[in-house]
């Protein structure tokens, strides 16, 4: 699907009804928690690939269509392009990567846009406490504005040194490396701050508000 074609197709039904079965039967919890400095979290497992999760749907948005939109409670609400983005000063990070499928992968090198150099252009107004990322496929997902105000919180247009493939979310996805990575919204398309929280797709089917790896928060 491109950004041209209008329509977004409904996601896999068999998908999410297995993963909101997964929620109802609380699978691979295992009721452990750790601290941070346990660098894997309970019930992970570690991978060296990168798996692909998704609705089962995977637009393809040409870099020159791509646009970004960060509005709601802002002082500077803004639109970027494909060159707008670009043009912002680089932010490189690693970090790990932890699904809530029980996978997780170390030391990925990213880069793009840092979330406090968002902030400190759109100005959250003083009502602003959560933020709702919306994607091109649909997807929606929710963070509290204290979340994205993190030192490794960014928009990632590359992945180990290459630009981010369609199936992991390119041209630009969220990167929250703390929480479970479905709050980690691939294909964003915009960044609504409002004073409200509001759950997104997978909070609504069973999946935890926030998401704590450490602390197993992955059905609600």
């Amino acid at each position: 699907m491109s950004q041209d074609d209008g329509l977004i197709p409904p996601p896999n039904a068999k998908l999410v009804d297995r993963k909101e079965k997964w929620a109802e039967e609380g699978r691979l919890m295992t009721g452990a928690a750790a601290p941070r400095a346990q660098r894997l979290p309970p019930g992970q497992r570690e991978v060296k690939n990168w798996p692909v999760l998704d609705l089962g749907i995977q637009p393809e948005i040409p870099v020159d269509q791509w646009e970004l939109t960060i509005d709601g409670l802002v002082a500077n609400p803004l639109t970027w392009g494909w060159t707008d983005f670009r043009t912002q000063p680089p932010f490189t990070d690693m970090s790990d990567i932890h699904c809530v499928t029980a996978w997780s992968r170390y030391d990925n090198h990213w880069e793009g846009v840092s979330a406090r150099h968002i902030l400190d252009l759109v100005k959250p107004l003083p009502q602003a406490q959560h933020i709702i990322f919306h994607s091109y496929d649909g997807y929606t997902t929710n963070v509290a504005l204290s979340v994205f105000d993190d030192a490794d919180v960014l928009l990632a247009h590359s992945w180990e040194g290459k630009p981010i493939t369609v199936e992991h979310g390119g041209p630009v996805r969220v990167i929250i490396p703390k929480f479970y990575f479905w709050k980690s919204a691939k294909w964003i398309k915009r960044i609504e701050f409002v004073d409200a929280d509001r759950p997104g797709f997978w909070e609504e089917r069973g999946y935890h508000n926030e998401g704590d790896p450490w602390t197993e928060q992955r059905y609600s």
